[in-house]
């Protein structure tokens, strides 16, 4: 479950307030979790022309059930991810000076994936330059929500990662002169792509869907180790995510229950 919402971020790097979005469609046992995570949680202060600053963030969090032997299940918080970019697309759209998409072109469904009805969810990083166009593109990570034996779910997670390099390469974005297009000449950024059949109703905010992570695959032209820090896992799907540019925790998400 993806869970969203916003903290505040004080300027020792403390956590002063969280606030998670349509709190009454969560499971009790979600949301009692993420509040009572938050307060613990410590981050690399924000600075603002090198001074730290008290700032509002938003932040999407992966939270996995899992069943246990005795019966029952464990819930804890996986993944997440905090910074500007854990908006929707729309907000982005609407975000004076943001990275834009301005084509797109959604990949096409893999036969052999709709043979054997895989769904799932690829993490692209895409290397953009200047003018916009793609330089590079490499799969992160495949996410299943179907399953099968392990050379089934390779074959699923491959079909999946051929089709979205394929039509990846040719998309377009507008990219503000930011510091990296400066230095490097281009700028890297994450985007989650989600397979699902059409008509096919996916869980809505607040329900739990199924989950099957991927390996995770080094990609050598990402240099930064904060950059390699942070997991596409809790980013929302049709997002673009500027790598490196995430809020740096520094203690642990939080257990379980």
């Amino acid at each position: 479950m993806l869970v969203t919402g916003s903290i505040l971020i004080e300027q020792d790097g403390s956590v002063s307030g969280l606030e998670v979005d349509q709190r009454d469609k969560l499971p009790d046992v979600v949301a009692s979790l993420v509040e009572k995570s938050g307060p613990a949680w410590k981050f690399e202060p924000v600075l603002v022309e090198g001074k730290p600053t008290r700032v509002k963030a938003r932040m999407s969090l992966l939270v996995v059930a899992k069943k246990l032997e005795e019966g029952g299940y464990r819930v804890g918080i996986r993944d997440g991810y905090f910074g500007k970019d854990a908006m929707t697309p729309d907000e982005r759209q609407q975000e004076a000076g943001a990275l834009k998409g301005l084509d797109m072109k959604p990949p096409s469904y893999p036969m052999s994936a709709l043979e054997v009805g895989a769904r799932g969810t690829a993490y692209v990083v895409l290397k953009i330059g200047p003018d916009g166009k793609v330089m590079d593109a490499a799969i992160e990570q495949v996410n299943l929500r179907t399953i099968g034996n392990a050379n089934e779910m390779k074959r699923m997670r491959s079909a999946f990662s051929r089709s979205t390099l394929t039509a990846a390469r040719n998309w377009l974005f507008s990219v503000p002169a930011g510091d990296l297009v400066r230095e490097y000449g281009f700028t890297l950024v994450r985007v989650p792509v989600d397979y699902e059949f059409a008509g096919n109703s996916r869980p809505t905010y607040g329900q739990w869907d199924a989950y099957i992570p991927g390996p995770r695959e080094s990609i050598t032209w990402i240099q930064d180790d904060r950059a390699r820090d942070e997991s596409p896992e809790a980013m929302l799907a049709g997002g673009l995510y500027e790598v490196g540019k995430g809020l740096r925790l520094l203690t642990p998400l939080g257990g379980g229950s």
